[in-house]
């Protein structure tokens, strides 16, 4: 493992100005999971660390995020709170994100469309605004987002004035802070100070007692009545931290000038995963504000990612009585900032500007990560993308398919198609031709064809692909060729496209088939003039 030393300084000032932002949002983290504050510190320390050292995005800051949490929270209401099931469900999300890693998995993740990313971050940026709005009005909503939108009114009829007061106060530090008082301390951790000292004058629920010291092993348990439950929480888990993670890396090559290693960084967040489990924590991903303030503080390389963790390390060591004293209203004001923050505001801003479908699909992801769960949004959102682009490039086939040519690129082919043209209809294929525009081709050659046509040519010049439903499609246009007593001929077909197109050779052997556009013209001069087909150069069939 190779450590980069020559920006030493930079990568301990920026780890720890990244470990003083985490330790809030770790501690407010942990209690939003259900599991604790301490499982929140644990797990900053284990994927900050780890994910770091293995990791391949060296400026990258790890520990738990917002996506993260809104699944262990459902998950520890689903397990009625038995940590030991919840913190198996970390470690084997963990050795999932490994496998995915050496799968190679991670370029595929970034191929997931904006609208959709935007839709389940703004999604999540909601559940975790309203799984605080119980607490900011002093009381513990039950778990789940319809579960806390449920007690919403129950909570109103009901207000603890001192916490409310409390909470949004917490808010207004950390957005107002002063940009010149941030680069000595982060304005979150400054809105935890203040709230934590102003709530010992107020009677407002705190954290309690938090254990302090080096944290205990919790080796894996099975639960058969409870499998299923772990394993999709599991690769939901391991999923979204994937997303998160590589999103984040993304930021961080824009912001270095570097390019990382996405198949190493989920083995990287794996392994932190896996290790968090394993001593009490949460589970964690690549944290984008995180990223950004270590970045910013002159953190490049992995050593400030590891600081950042040792940082919260010495935090749990020594300072945990004083942790004790945080309110719940405080942390509650803190997690609607970072809820906030991770809705996609800029998108919002300017969808009306977009494709309408993009706004669509964006809101129907949104609704479904809030009020469904997060994986049937993804897959939901993905799905509907594809088929929205497959539908796009089918339009752009057919459009390509329609433009019938009346010249071509030498003036050998122009003077024979002149000569041929009244009896002869040609349709150029554009690009790679799929089953998008498969399903139309039939229908579109049909109605584009001339009624005098004896000879209808099929180019595929410019197609360096084509798949079975094409290949179908191309059947098709052969019967119907066919039953209306003209001749098919195909040409430019390069070696791939011959391949698919084998077993209609067999089907079809009297059917010629030619290497240029221009031997297709002279065969088909020749047909019309009455000569023999077979003394022309170039044609081949399936039984050649």
């Amino acid at each position: 493992m190779k450590f980069e030393l020559s920006n030493l300084r930079g990568d301990i000032t920026g780890g720890i100005t990244a470990g003083i932002v985490a330790l809030p949002l770790a501690l407010a983290l942990g209690v939003a999971s259900g599991v604790g504050p301490m499982a929140g510190m644990y797990g900053a320390i284990a994927v900050g660390f780890f994910a770091a050292l293995f990791g391949g995005t060296p400026s990258q800051i790890s520990g738990p995020t917002g996506p993260m949490v809104v699944v262990l929270a459902g998950l520890f209401a689903s397990l009625s709170g038995d940590v030991a099931l919840i913190f198996t469900a970390v470690m084997l999300a963990g050795i999932f994100q490994i496998v995915l890693g050496f799968l190679g998995v991670g370029q595929y993740i970034r191929l997931v469309p904006y609208p959709v990313i935007s839709g389940f971050m703004s999604g999540i940026g909601a559940i975790i605004i309203i799984l605080q709005i119980g607490r900011l009005l002093g009381h513990e909503p039950p778990g789940g987002t319809i579960g806390a939108l449920s007690y919403i009114p129950t909570a109103l009829a009901d207000i603890n004035f001192s916490t409310l007061a409390l909470g949004l106060g917490t808010l207004v530090i950390a957005y107002k802070w002063p940009p010149s008082l941030g680069k000595y301390v982060p304005g979150a951790l400054a809105a935890l100070i203040i709230g934590t000292l102003v709530s010992l004058f107020l009677p407002v629920p705190i954290l309690g007692d938090i254990p302090t010291g080096l944290p205990s092993l919790h080796m894996p348990v099975f639960d058969q009545s409870k499998a299923l439950l772990i394993i999709e929480a599991a690769f939901i888990l391991a999923i979204l931290g994937a997303i998160d993670s590589l999103l984040t890396s993304l930021v961080a090559d824009n912001m270095t000038r570097t390019r990382h290693d996405s198949s190493r960084e989920l083995i990287g967040q794996g392994i932190g995963n896996t290790v968090a489990g394993l001593i009490g924590g949460i589970a964690g991903a690549g944290a984008t504000m995180r990223t950004v303030v270590n970045i910013r503080s002159g953190g490049l390389y992995r050593l400030s990612g590891m600081t950042h963790a040792l940082v919260l390390l010495a935090v749990v060591l020594g300072l945990s009585p004083l942790a004790a004293k945080i309110p719940h209203a405080v942390l509650a004001g803190i997690l609607v900032k970072v809820g906030l923050d991770i809705i996609d505001w800029s998108y919002l801003k300017r969808a009306h500007k977009g494709p309408r479908w993009d706004f669509i699909l964006m809101l129907l992801v949104l609704g479904l990560t809030v009020f469904v769960d997060l994986i049937t949004a993804v897959g939901v959102g993905v799905v509907f993308a594809s088929l929205a682009y497959v539908r796009q490039i089918a339009q752009l086939q057919l459009v390509e398919l329609n433009k019938i040519p009346e010249s071509f690129g030498s003036e050998e082919e122009n003077s024979y198609y002149k000569s041929i043209k009244e009896h002869v209809s040609i349709f150029s294929f554009g690009g790679p031709l799929s089953f998008g525009a498969a399903a139309d081709l039939g229908h579109h050659v049909r109605e584009k064809v001339k009624p005098k046509s004896k000879f209808l040519i099929l180019d595929f010049t410019r197609v360096p692909n084509l798949d079975v439903s094409a290949a179908m499609a191309v059947e098709t246009v052969t019967s119907d060729a066919t039953a209306a007593g003209r001749r098919l001929l195909l040409c430019g077909t390069n070696p791939e496209v011959e391949g698919v197109l084998a077993d209609f050779y067999q089907h079809h052997p009297d059917i010629p088939v030619f290497k240029t556009r221009l031997e297709a013209f002279k065969y088909a001069e020749q047909e019309i003039k009455g000569g023999t087909p077979g003394s022309q150069t170039g044609a081949v069939t399936a039984a050649t």
